[in-house]
């Protein structure tokens, strides 16, 4: 080949510019560093190639030839990068790390030019992987579209020689979309001799205080920096240096060494929540021999993360790398352990905390900023781990976070450093969205922050639902009835604008109402019988208990007052019936899981045996919540079957430290001194207006119940890694909720008479897809209780259950073991755990095959003799009982086509058997989805 020097093209195609060999390689050498060197490097060559030296890439891979000299244009390099996305041997492939896309048409014709040249290369160049950047924008250019920019962090502040802090910067645009600028602004200092500015990253160079000034296309913005011990060499801690490292290089993962067995005869605490056993099993198992403090280099601990020996995780990372040296200076300082003063990080921030980001292919870099008990703080996104909760949306990768924006969709990235764990919001929007916001008047806050998040989604809401629609969805979810055809006559006759909320008022004081807020509280507090002896809830007590909550809903007691008697409690479990709550559950750590998980919305059984992976709760979290229970105590009473539950000194024991825990609010402070019980001080806490989690569950359960999926979903399941699809709402539903003095009425009577509640099941263009923000609402199937009351209610078929006197509905059954075959099938919960997923409103083949077969359609229709009464009422005539049965059914009419067509089937069904035509047409009816569903 050539050499580089006495290379000169002409012109490669019609029309072209000449380009030197130097110019094709310079253009070429960046498409090949961020798309192909992070599988072909030097350390790796996946499938025999590397790229990183011309050598390396003539030489080709283990089966072909990267470049064919001979007919560049067939090269091998070329049919890959050009193959469809989801063929096989597609490049660049993505990975864990990194979503790639394919190659634009541009850059495709950029390598095909190189290599039609004889592909040069300039002599001892040597390429490295790069990460994809977006183009470089002229920072001095002002952009008429922007509407401004962000720092974050907002502030600085570098302690120690060793200190750096990255900077990143958000560009919001007048249209609300935001994207990361910081490789393209302009940073300076008001004093340049405190610290070095590299990139985006500032390092310590003197003591002092000072501005950084960060300017972008006309925007600029200020924030204070503070430098302090610039010249002090800060010392390796092994909490806060290497075990970080173990989690962010995946070595105490539950793949891996923080299994419940280790790997390969060493074993990690999950997530270094064992700080101390991880250094015990480091510096004293198998004699010390991890780590070798006569030569530090040569420590299994480091020789087998950079791959030198056999090592079943294989490479972690080389010698150049940062981890590689915060260890080696850790074992050289003699791998100490951390005095007992060291402070230890209190929280984490992750930013930017919100983006909404224009199409695929926008890069975004998270930050992570640990603060210290000391008053310092750190960059430690490098330490951190992250992962996405919607890959196809936001793919982030794991060690560096910096993440790539995919589909249209929503992702919550989350990062985890120490025991903490957060996370930041993402909303992708098509880049070409034909988008006009539209002009829509909320009916109430509600529907102002619901409005608020489609508008950054790019989302229109569905129309108004109309008022036959709303008519039958208002029944079913207030009170658990259809409207009778009466009702709904006197709804659609009134002219009044205000007639939607005049009916939700006098709904919600119907006791309907009351009997479907009693049936699922009691589902939540698990109200069910157990068994006759003196340890179990008798069907009495289970009754007593149904009956205390019932009356406290009817009489209005506020809901946290009702919770706060209920954890509080003691006495009798047939004198106090609330007291079956501690009966029903006697062991100390399933009690604190229930409460936690009920009360507060999050499921804290992870951290009983470690911290929790997916959210903040640690294991000192678990036990001293738990600590408040282990004092119940319970005791025969004179009745053979009650029990006393009273307190009584009790305590549970850490299973790390040993000790017995301290009671500790769920996420906040010690008990301290206090004349209350424990559970007194706790259910005060717990319900306290203070306490946002209580206020917001509440909240949340009760918006789920309208909307069929909570702003949390499962309702149950609330943590760092399965955020609110809308906090604002959330937040705000749950201040109103404390604002009423937790009248669970007044929020409902919110709820709907907001537009979000009322929107129509028809989606739009925008909406279609939109499953978790409710631009529209959703199609329901009617949960077990009411399904079987509205079928009674049609068919004038009263129900009979147990402890219930003839024609009681469904959702009154204070047992939650009271059943039958229709319950058990359609899904009504059991009440054996307080898991949200019991109640099953999922359809099924066993349901469809119940309706079409069983004697909850066929026998209820003839035992109930409503088709008599319309013939009678009606005089036989046909199109008449054909509506009064659409009516009663489906709360409509039928439409011209369906009347027209049933009542020709009518005149041509045979004399014989047209006796038979109006039962098979109300079974057909109470058959169709219209009836099973609220829609």
């Amino acid at each position: 080949m050539p050499s580089l020097s006495s290379i000169s093209l002409g012109c490669l195609a019609a029309g072209s510019i000449a380009l030197s060999a130097n110019e094709l390689f310079d253009a070429a050498r960046p498409i090949l560093e961020q798309n192909c060197l992070e599988c072909h490097h030097a350390d790796e060559g996946k499938g025999g190639l590397k790229l990183h030296t011309h050598d390396d890439f003539l030489l080709g891979g283990d089966e072909e030839l990267a470049f064919d000299e001979k007919s560049p244009k067939d090269s091998e390099l070329l049919r890959r990068v050009r193959l469809p996305e989801d063929h096989e041997e597609f490049m660049p492939p993505s990975s864990e790390k990194v979503s790639r896309e394919a190659l634009t048409p541009e850059e495709m014709d950029t390598l095909e030019k190189w290599l039609l040249a004889g592909a040069p290369w300039p002599k001892d160049v040597i390429l490295v992987p790069k990460e994809k950047t977006a183009p470089l924008e002229n920072p001095d250019e002002p952009d008429p579209l922007l509407a401004g920019i962000e720092v974050f962090p907002s502030r600085v502040s570098l302690e120690t020689a060793s200190d750096y802090h990255r900077l990143v910067i958000l560009a919001t645009a007048k249209d609300a979309s935001t994207r990361d600028v910081s490789a393209s602004v302009k940073i300076s200092l008001a004093d340049p001799k405190l610290a070095r500015v590299e990139g985006t990253t500032l390092h310590p160079l003197a003591d002092g205080e000072t501005t950084i000034r960060v300017d972008f296309r006309g925007k600029s913005r200020e924030i204070p920096l503070v430098v302090k011990d610039a010249t002090r060499e800060r010392t390796v801690s092994f909490q806060q240096d290497i075990v970080p490292i173990f989690t962010a290089a995946g070595c105490n993962t539950g793949s891996c060494h923080g299994s419940a067995r280790g790997q390969d005869g060493f074993m990690l605490s999950l997530f270094g929540y064992d700080p101390e056993g991880d250094y015990d099993r480091i510096t004293r198992e198998q004699l010390g021999r991890r780590i070798n403090l006569a030569l530090p280099s040569e420590s299994l601990l480091l020789t087998k993360s950079i791959g030198e020996v056999p090592h079943t995780g294989g490479k972690l990372f080389d010698k150049k790398h940062p981890f590689y040296a915060t260890m080696l200076r850790w074992l050289e300082d003699g791998a100490n352990y951390d005095p007992e003063d060291i402070p230890l990080p209190i929280g984490i921030t992750v930013e930017p905390a919100e983006t909404v980001l224009k199409g695929p292919r926008q890069r975004i870099q998270q930050t992570v900023r640990a603060e210290y008990a000391d008053g310092t703080d750190r960059d430690v996104t490098t330490l951190s781990s992250f992962t996405s909760s919607n890959d196809s949306s936001v793919k982030v990768n794991p060690n560096n976070g910096k993440a790539t924006s995919g589909q249209r969709g929503e992702a919550f990235l989350m990062a985890r450093f120490h025991t903490f764990t957060e996370g930041t919001q993402n909303i992708v929007i098509p880049a070409e969205a034909k988008y006009e916001k539209p002009s829509i008047s909320p009916n109430n806050y509600i529907d102002e922050h619901v409005h608020a998040k489609l508008h950054k989604l790019r989302m229109i809401p569905s129309e108004l639902a109309d008022d036959e629609t709303f008519v039958r969805r208002i029944y079913l979810d207030l009170i658990g009835l259809l409207p009778t055809p009466e009702e709904r006559a006197e709804f659609l006759a009134d002219t009044n604008p205000d007639k939607r909320a005049q009916l939700i008022d006098s709904l919600l004081e119907r006791k309907e109402f009351t009997e479907i807020w009693v049936m699922k509280w009691a589902e939540l507090l698990q109200i069910r019988s157990t068994g006759n002896n003196a340890n179990q809830v008798t069907y009495k007590a289970a009754t007593l208990w149904y009956e205390w909550l019932r009356e406290k809903v009817a009489s209005g007691v506020p809901f946290d007052q009702i919770v706060r008697e209920l954890l509080a409690t003691r006495g009798g479990t047939l004198t106090e019936p609330q007291t079956n709550y501690y009966k029903l559950e006697q062991d100390i750590k399933k009690v604190t899981e229930n409460v936690a998980q009920v009360f507060l919305g999050t499921r804290i059984q992870c951290a009983q045996c470690h911290n929790h992976p997916f959210d903040r709760w640690t294991m000192d979290d678990y036990y001293g919540f738990a600590s408040f229970f282990a004092q119940v105590k319970r005791k025969r009473a004179e009745d053979p079957h009650e029990q006393i539950v009273y307190d009584a000194n009790g305590e549970i024991q850490h299973p790390l430290t040993k000790k017995n825990a301290i009671p500790t609010f769920l996420g906040g402070e010690p008990l301290g001194e206090s004349d209350q019980t424990r559970r007194e001080a706790m259910a005060e806490w717990l319900t306290s207006p203070e306490n946002p989690w209580f206020a917001g569950n509440i909240s949340n359960i009760v918006w789920s119940h309208f909307f069929g999926i909570g702003i949390v979903n499962p309702v149950d399941d609330a943590r760092i890694s399965n955020p609110p699809s809308n906090p604002a709402l959330l937040a705000s539903l749950g201040d109103k909720l404390v604002k009423y003095n937790f009248d669970i009425k007044r929020l409902v009577r919110d709820i709907c008479n907001s537009r979000t509640y009322q929107l129509s099941t028809i989606p739009n263009e925008t909406n279609a897809l939109d499953e978790t923000n409710f631009s529209k609402s959703r199609v329901r199937r009617l949960r077990a209780e009411v399904l079987l009351d509205v079928l009674a209610q049609v068919t004038d078929t009263p129900n009979k259950f147990k402890g219930l006197p003839l024609g009681a509905r469904a959702v009154q059954i204070a047992d939650g073991q009271t059943s039958n075959y229709f319950l058990t099938t359609f899904g009504r919960a059991t009440r054996a755990t307080v898991c949200s997923c019991e109640v099953v409103v999922e359809p099924n083949l066993s349901q469809a095959l119940h309706l079409l077969n069983g004697e909850s359609t066929h026998t209820r229709i003839y035992r109930g003799k409503v088709v008599n009464a319309l013939k009678e009422k009606n005089k036989g005539n046909a199109e008449q009982i054909i509506t009064d049965l659409y009516l009663r059914t489906l709360s409509r009419e039928p439409n011209s086509a369906e009347l027209q067509h049933l009542f020709a089937t009518f005149k041509e069904t045979p004399d014989d058997i047209r006796g038979e035509f109006y039962p098979d047409l109300f079974w057909a009816l109470l058959n169709s989805k219209e009836f099973i569903f609220n829609h």
